[in-house]
């Protein structure tokens, strides 16, 4: 059920983040989250703009502040950090900023990791809620400490990822969401294990092959390669009974993951949520991972997790215990749109009750 705050429209302003479209095939989880998002506040009866790159999703109510997303100008690996992408990310986010002071706007929901927004809304007294998708870095660290009044608010997709951020009391947990009649499970599976994601040396592509091949069980890769090189190192691994399946999206990749045994989740890093752990376990897959980050919260008891590589063959073989019904109803209960726009609709109220007096509609006065 929606939370009733949920069910009051508002006029809401979602900003994206810009290195790739908010289109299908989603590059990552951070563009799925951000379509889902705006899906779901339309569905719940929101009035909701999208400030994302112009080359998103035709049918997402769109404002477009570049016509193409950065990446495929100006490459991250490439211009991290450099003059002339801060200078595309700075004159991006402006011409965002601009309309949605002049846009007369309830709330904005920002998802971009541009750490100038913050200041724009303190001292503009917009109200905001900021997801916050990774763990700190420098810029937006130091926004989020120097930016605290009433009317910012904040969510982090995990438990997890508190202590990071220090003691801030405008942060609250948000678990992302899942569109739940997009993941259903199959009626029956193909006795194969996946992984599904971004090949990157940081998802851990390489370590799920090995622990596949150590555990005896055939594995398919399907994801888009970030990392060529790395792909590269995955080539003597890549032979029968393992396969590689491309870059696959929608239904296609649906019907794969529902098909699957178990499914693959080996982070490197401490991810703050790990949507594909929520998508397998929405398809009634159970999960096998390395205890890495969210893994532990978002996989509960539907799976099993291992301390390192060597200890995930025997994890997949203990996750292969979990009954299919059993994970579904995990997902129903804990990640579903509904769920994730209700906890949004609480940071919303919060936000909006402290609204300043040189706030959005003083602001858009002085602009008239």
């Amino acid at each position: 059920m929606i939370h009733e705050a949920a069910s009051r429209p508002r006029r809401i302003a979602v900003v994206a983040h810009l290195r790739h479209p908010i289109a299908p095939p989603f590059m990552g989880g951070m563009e799925a989250h951000c379509d889902l998002l705006v899906r779901s506040l339309q569905d719940a009866g929101h009035q909701v703009t999208l400030f994302a790159s112009g080359d998103s999703a035709p049918d997402l109510p769109v404002v477009s502040v570049a016509p193409l997303a950065y990446e495929g100008e100006l490459p991250w690996a490439l211009w991290r950090g450099t003059d002339r992408l801060n200078a595309w990310l700075a004159d991006a986010y402006a011409r965002c900023w601009s309309a949605i002071l002049s846009g007369g706007f309830d709330i904005v929901h920002n998802n971009s990791l541009f750490a100038p927004i913050h200041d724009w809304a303190l001292r503009d007294g917009v109200p905001m809620v900021t997801s916050l998708h990774v763990p700190p870095f420098g810029p937006l660290r130091d926004a989020v400490a120097r930016n605290r009044a009433p009317w910012l608010k904040l969510t982090v997709p995990s438990a997890s990822q508190l202590p990071l951020w220090g003691k801030n009391d405008a942060i609250r947990v948000a678990h992302n969401g899942i569109d739940l009649s997009r993941w259903r499970p199959a009626d029956r599976g193909n006795g194969r294990a996946l992984w599904f994601g971004r090949i990157t040396p940081n998802k851990g592509t390489l370590t799920a092959l090995r622990a596949a091949d150590a555990a005896g069980i055939a594995l398919d890769l399907i994801g888009p390669v970030e990392c060529s090189d790395y792909f590269a190192e995955l080539a003597p691994y890549l032979r029968a009974p393992h396969t590689y399946l491309g870059h696959l999206s929608g239904s296609a990749l649906a019907h794969r993951v529902a098909a699957a045994l178990v499914v693959l989740s080996t982070p490197m890093w401490d991810e703050p949520f790990g949507l594909v752990a929520a998508e397998a376990l929405a398809s009634g897959v159970p999960v096998a991972a390395l205890d890495r980050g969210a893994m532990a919260e978002v996989i509960g008891d539907c799976g099993a997790l291992a301390a390192d590589e060597a200890a995930l063959p025997a994890a997949i073989h203990r996750a292969l215990s979990v009954s299919r019904a059993q994970c579904r109803r995990r997902a129903e209960q804990c990640f579903s749109a509904d769920a994730m726009i209700a906890r949004y609709a609480a940071a919303y109220d919060d936000a909006s009750a402290t609204r300043p007096a040189s706030s959005i509609s003083s602001t858009r006065a002085l602009l008239a």
